[in-house]
């Protein structure tokens, strides 16, 4: 399929996938809302009809399950979300390392605790005559330059926040300053003690840090990342204020902007909404990273790895879902010592499809649709998986040995199934085979009827 015919699909899909589940005052903003502006393509999910049963859910998937490159610790969980109840579960007593579905709980609990239309702040401010000091607020996806191929969402860049600081300073008849750079925002360590030890110098993996430029890369595009992200980004902004006739006189270095600092200017990033969108898109970890801070500044445990582990458990307590079988160490999944029930992961999707909290509702329209985009755009080609194309959305996960999936899917009834499936066992050489024998469990949701 062409992909702008593709992209009107994936629009009508959304709108197919959330009806029932979102309407009227629930609606996502921005959203379609009326059948004259795009007709939905399915009819909106109701609890009438035959429901779903834990022994036809079972036997749809009995075979799927016994599959043998899931290996030997793999289950399943499956939630009505339609009626509001459990429907199936197998192998969900113990827990799993999620690998990157933990994104699911780091990001609904940034949209519980901020709010989807939340934005994060970059700017300067004046601490004195002569001198800026360049102040991060902790945008993850901060760009040094605009670009006009970026995608979705329109990011902010510091070059514009150049501009105008230098306009700002000339209108002062500053010419000439000493700079700064403030990233207190955060504190702790910007790295996590429990990720592999190559994470860092492969770049699969950032420092995470309140102030940086392209998530820390040395330049755009490219897998490496600067020792230190904030000093980079202020390396940066000290080129590009020379460029626009503001020369810095002396070596930057950190400080910390007094709260009652003039502001020069500033750049707001997209909104959270637009955000967490993006994040479980693409499984951005190191914008995960930022939002598991961003909980733990908004939850009153501050901006450490320990603060938002501890907002996070706090704020998915309030949002009734149960923690206490989840060990939780980082906010991206990364790490292998991440312990989660499938009922856990399967729960962020369930109460963001809850009509009860409409503000969660970006947590659905950020999931990858399988076939089309993000992180589904290459699955759901293999034989028995045609059936979930379109119909299923869902966030992966993937470490060596480790595959996970969950999101939700349409039944042939029009029921809204939530579900997680994981195994952490997987045989190295059956690395391909689970990864599809996951997808044929989802697709086989989304054919249901049982």
């Amino acid at each position: 399929m062409a992909r702008p015919a593709r992209a009107a699909f994936v629009t009508l899909l959304t709108t197919a996938l959330c009806a029932g589940l979102v309407s009227g005052a629930d609606a996502v903003p921005g959203s379609v809302q009326t059948a004259e502006q795009a007709p939905a393509v399915l009819a909106p999910a109701t609890t009438e009809g035959v429901a779903p049963t834990a022994a036809g859910v079972g036997r749809a998937l009995a075979a799927i399950l016994k599959d043998p490159s899931l290996g030997a610790h793999h289950g399943v969980y499956v939630y009505d979300a339609s009626r509001g109840k459990p429907v199936f579960s197998a192998g969900a007593n113990t827990p799993y390392t999620p690998a990157s579905t933990l994104k699911l709980l780091t990001t609904v609990s940034a949209l519980a605790t901020l709010g989807p239309d939340h934005t994060f702040t970059t700017k300067v401010v004046s601490t004195g005559q002569g001198s800026i000091v360049l102040v991060g607020g902790g945008d993850p996806l901060l760009t040094l330059k605009p670009s006009v191929n970026e995608g979705f969402p329109t990011r902010a860049n510091l070059q514009t926040l150049a501009v105008s600081t230098a306009n700002a300073l000339k209108s002062r008849g500053v010419t000439a300053v000493t700079l700064g750079y403030d990233a207190s925002l955060f504190t702790g360590p910007a790295a996590n003690a429990n990720w592999e030890a190559n994470y860092l110098p492969e770049g699969i993996a950032a420092r995470t840090s309140a102030l940086w430029v392209n998530e820390g890369r040395v330049s755009a595009g490219m897998a490496r990342r600067a020792d230190s992200p904030a000093q980079a980004a202020a390396a940066s902004f000290q080129k590009l204020l020379s460029q626009y006739g503001i020369k810095v006189t002396r070596t930057v270095k950190p400080a910390v902007a007094p709260a009652a600092a003039t502001p020069l200017a500033q750049v707001k990033s997209p909104t959270l909404g637009q955000i967490v969108e993006y994040v479980n898109l693409h499984s951005d970890n190191d914008g995960a990273e930022v939002l598991l801070r961003h909980v733990g500044i908004a939850t009153g445990n501050g901006g450490s790895y320990v603060g938002g582990v501890q907002g996070l458990r706090a704020t998915l307590t309030k949002l009734g879902l149960d923690v206490s079988k989840a060990s939780i160490f980082d906010g991206s999944g990364l790490t292998r010592a991440n312990k989660v029930p499938l009922d856990l992961l399967a729960g962020a999707v369930r109460v963001a499809a809850s009509k009860d909290h409409p503000e969660l509702r970006h947590l659905l329209t950020g999931l990858p649709v399988a076939g089309f985009t993000g992180s589904l755009e290459e699955r759901f080609t293999t034989v028995g998986t045609s059936t979930g194309t379109g119909l299923v959305r869902a966030k992966t996960g993937t470490l060596t040995g480790v595959h996970s999936l969950a999101g939700l899917a349409r039944d042939r009834t029009g029921t809204i199934l939530v579900f997680a499936i994981a195994s952490d066992s997987v045989p190295v050489p059956k690395t391909l085979d689970a990864r599809a024998a996951l997808d044929r469990a989802a697709a086989t949701l989304a054919n249901c009827g049982c």
